[in-house]
């Protein structure tokens, strides 16, 4: 018969994602998430399969937490602003929360752009994907624009949201504003 489990499941991801968001996946070892998450590897390796498989849910948590973000930049109507609107409310837990840096999403994607994982790998462009079409629409919403300005734009906008979430990991608040604010004086 099986052993209950003796923790809550979404409670002991938020603490694995918060560890992998602090440290990235590589520097996050078994022991460390053992402590942070309050469980040892047995239940770990029970729940999740291995480290790999807890990353995988992490993501997965990280993506669910982020949604009401993504819905409502998906669901406005202010074309251009929307996407300004969403670049600030990318950083905005940044600032509340010194331990988290950046956006945990992009922090993985620079740190598996060299390394084969097909499975990170699917998250990652699933997300990328996702967000570049919502710039795309947005940008569309100008309809002084062609297509072809409109495809530089989202690409443009996709490489500064990449800045940004590596800016918020050092810069100041005052640094992240002006940037923000730089990077659509340009759109």
């Amino acid at each position: 018969m099986a052993r209950k489990k003796e923790y809550i499941e979404e409670e002991v991801i938020e603490k694995a994602m918060n560890l992998f968001w602090k440290n990235g996946y590589e520097a996050t070892s078994m022991q460390m998430l053992e402590n942070e998450m309050g469980i040892n590897k047995f239940s770990i390796y029970s729940s999740f399969g291995n480290k790999h498989g807890l990353f995988l849910e992490s993501l997965r948590h990280y993506k669910a937490k982020i949604h009401s973000t993504l819905d409502k930049f998906k669901h406005g109507t202010n074309g251009v602003d929307d996407i300004k609107q969403f670049f600030y409310d990318s950083v905005s837990s940044n600032f509340k929360n010194e331990n988290l840096k950046g956006c945990f999403l992009t922090n993985t994607y620079n740190e598996f752009s060299e390394i084969e994982d097909a499975l990170i790998k699917e998250q990652m462009i699933s997300f990328m994907d996702n967000l570049k079409s919502i710039i795309i629409d947005k940008l569309r919403m100008d309809t002084s624009k062609d297509e072809d300005t409109i495809l530089k734009q989202a690409n443009y906008l996709l490489l500064a949201k990449h800045g940004l979430a590596a800016a918020a990991r050092v810069n100041t608040k005052q640094e992240i504003k002006d940037y923000i604010e730089m990077v659509f004086k340009n759109i």
